[in-house]
C-alpha cells in the first residue's frame, strides 16, 4: 500500500498580491485619519488638575518656576523651567510621581494616584509619533 502525499503550494498568487495591497492601503488610510487631524498650536502649556478639576494652567517658560500643591493629606513640589516640568518632591508613599522623571512633550503626564494630582503637557509638538507599526 502507497501512502500518497499532499503537495503544499508555497507560490504566492494574484490574489495574496492584492489582499496585501488592501492591507496595506487601510493602514495608511487608517495612519492619515488619525495622525492627520491632529493640530496643535503655540508653546507648550502645564495642565496641572487636583482631584478632577483643573486648578493651573501655565506656559513653560525659560524662566525657572516651583509651585506646590496639597490634596489628600499629601504635598507635591512641582518644578518647571524651559525644557520640560517634574515632581521634585512628594511625602506620597510610593514616589511614582517623582520617579517619573521630566515630561517634556504634549501628551506626557506625571500621576500621584494617593494625592489625585496630574500634571500634564498641552500644546505644540514637534517631535514624531511615539509609535510607529507598521
Amino acid at each position: 500500500m502507497t501512502s500518497r502525499s499532499s503537495t503544499v503550494k508555497l507560490k504566492p498568487t494574484v490574489w495574496d498580491g492584492v489582499i496585501a495591497a488592501a492591507v496595506i492601503a487601510i493602514a495608511v488610510i487608517v495612519a492619515v485619519v488619525f495622525y492627520g487631524n491632529k493640530t496643535y498650536s503655540g508653546e507648550l502649556r502645564v495642565v496641572v488638575s487636583v482631584g478632577n478639576r483643573v486648578v493651573d494652567t501655565l506656559p513653560l517658560s525659560d524662566e525657572e518656576a516651583t509651585h506646590t500643591y496639597c490634596h489628600n493629606g499629601y504635598t507635591l513640589l512641582v518644578s518647571m523651567d524651559g525644557s520640560g516640568v517634574r515632581v521634585e518632591q512628594s511625602d506620597c508613599p510610593s514616589q511614582d510621581c517623582v520617579h517619573t522623571g521630566t515630561i517634556t512633550r504634549a501628551g506626557q503626564s506625571i500621576v500621584c494616584l494617593p494625592a489625585q494630582i496630574v500634571v500634564h503637557l498641552e500644546g505644540a509638538s514637534e517631535d514624531a509619533p511615539d509609535v510607529i507599526v507598521g
